[in-house]
């Protein structure tokens, strides 16, 4: 009996280590639809002590116009885009959150999964722009992409704050945290 007792407070305890994520990556475009799961990924990281990656994927199909030319150039981006994640990274530091960035180019979907097992994350936190099925089945949606083959991820909608999608209060407090929300 107080083995069986030790054994399902042991399983227990496993199984609160499993649900506080260690590292927390997020998905950002840097735009302003990625800004809610941005805020969200870094109080979630200083509230659970765990390591955050930002992670923004340039993908270069999307930079081209019609006729092939590049209407934006890769380079142009990249330099935009890591100015603002170093910001959000002195900003995550500040709050006591070890913080670090990456980028990566390609399909922005494919690449935050791919980063996510490369990086060792337990949890991915993405944007969504919000745009409803008809949006998704014409454009696409990289947060349902993610949702789809992703193993733990958080979908922030402008305006929710992490306690919208994430119950967990302390590390004390188990948690699970499902991606079954989209666009």
């Amino acid at each position: 009996m107080i083995q069986t007792l030790h054994n399902e407070v042991v399983h227990a305890e496993a199984v609160r280590a499993e649900a506080i994520p260690r590292r927390v990556l997020v998905a950002t475009d840097t735009g302003p639809a990625s800004a809610s799961a941005e805020r969200a990924g870094v109080e979630l990281a200083g509230r659970v002590e765990a390591t955050l990656i930002l992670l923004s994927v340039i993908d270069p199909s999307r930079l081209r116009l019609p006729g092939g030319l590049f209407h934006t150039r890769v380079d142009q981006v990249r330099t935009e885009r890591e100015s603002a994640l170093a910001r959000m990274v002195e900003n995550a530091r500040r709050r006591g959150v070890s913080a670090q960035f990456l980028i990566w180019e390609g399909d922005p979907g494919a690449s935050v999964i791919e980063a996510a097992e490369a990086e060792g994350a337990d949890v991915i936190v993405v944007g969504s722009h919000a745009r409803g099925p008809v949006g998704r089945l014409l454009l696409g949606s990289v947060s349902s992409h993610v949702v789809d083959h992703g193993r733990r991820v958080v979908v922030v909608r402008p305006g929710q704050r992490l306690d919208d999608v994430w119950p967990i209060a302390s590390p004390n407090r188990r948690a699970s945290a499902n991606g079954a929300d989209r666009d």
